[in-house]
């Protein structure tokens, strides 16, 4: 039963909608400037939501990039990244959620591109995202949750870090337009796969649209490990969204009707916000459906 709202695009919310340049796509580097309003702005309207929907409020920090490949991009070395995770913890801790029930969720990206399976090596990607954990377990996050993935042996690597620093870890796949993970294997088999060599607290999807999710769906037992939902607001693959140049703010109401129809199979789903092209606004229209379909 739904009973969390999290938050929805950051960085296309940041690009398009709020006019801040983010070079590699990283969100993180705001934080310890003054841009950092602009991100207690964003996460605060999200709580607005929580609080209207009667829902508890899981704030997932601004640190998908903020790892090292990508990090030494952008000219931060280990040290720096550690600072810059806690800060991000920090800062998203001290949103004002007016009393509401609040988790504090450290994001772990994947290592390269999160549209392309790059085949990691999970012993490897378990010492690559050890130092990330880390700090989020320094900082005191509630879980650390893995987005965006492409494939299970990263993932496995991401639960093994997440373990070894102490800390609950959930992992959120990704899929193309047919329900598959970007290297083919299918959703229920990405999870079998994972929850025998390292399984998760919960799973969730991220970055599709609910009508690409769908075809993933086969009534398998392995539905019911499935915790967060963050879809896209638009229908295009993701090659296409890679190339654009103009925001697809998609259809609000397919989003919410096909988004209905996916909680209506998997009533374990807990967590609602949005992915890539979504804003408050289609977190709020998610939410006012959800709502009306329980009244009806």
């Amino acid at each position: 039963m739904l009973s969390w709202v999290t938050d929805g695009g950051l960085e296309t919310d940041l690009l398009f909608h709020r006019g801040i340049d983010l070079p590699e796509f990283a969100a993180f580097p705001l934080v310890e400037d003054e841009r950092a309003q602009v991100l207690r702005g964003y996460y605060g309207d999200y709580a607005a939501i929580a609080a209207s929907s009667g829902a508890g409020l899981v704030l997932e920090t601004p640190t998908w990039r903020a790892n090292p490949d990508w990090g030494a991009r952008l000219g931060y070395d280990r040290a720096a990244l550690d600072r810059v995770n806690q800060r991000a913890v920090d800062l998203v801790r001290g949103v004002g959620a007016g009393g509401v029930p609040t988790q504090i969720s450290g994001v772990v990206g994947p290592r390269g591109d999160g549209y392309v399976a790059a085949g990691h090596r999970a012993d490897d990607a378990a010492a690559y995202h050890l130092p990330q954990c880390e700090s989020f377990a320094a900082a005191g996050v509630d879980v650390v949750h893995a987005m965006t993935l492409s494939e299970s042996a990263e993932a496995i690597g991401v639960v093994r870090a997440a373990r070894q620093a102490g800390l609950s870890v959930g992992v959120s796949f990704t899929v193309e337009t047919n329900g598959s993970l970007p290297d083919g294997t299918t959703l229920a088999d990405a999870v079998r796969q994972l929850d025998e060599a390292a399984s998760p607290d919960w799973y969730g999807v991220n970055c599709a649209h609910p009508t690409h999710i769908r075809p993933a769906l086969n009534g398998g037992s392995w539905q019911q490990r499935l915790r967060v939902l963050r879809p896209n607001a638009s229908t295009m693959t993701h090659e296409e969204l890679d190339a654009m140049q103009e925001l697809d703010e998609g259809d609000r109401e397919l989003l919410a009707s096909s988004a209905s129809t996916l909680l209506e199979l998997l009533p374990s789903i807990t967590t609602l916000g949005g992915c890539c092209g979504t804003d408050v606004s289609h977190v709020a229209r998610l939410w006012a459906h959800q709502r009306r379909t329980q009244r009806s």
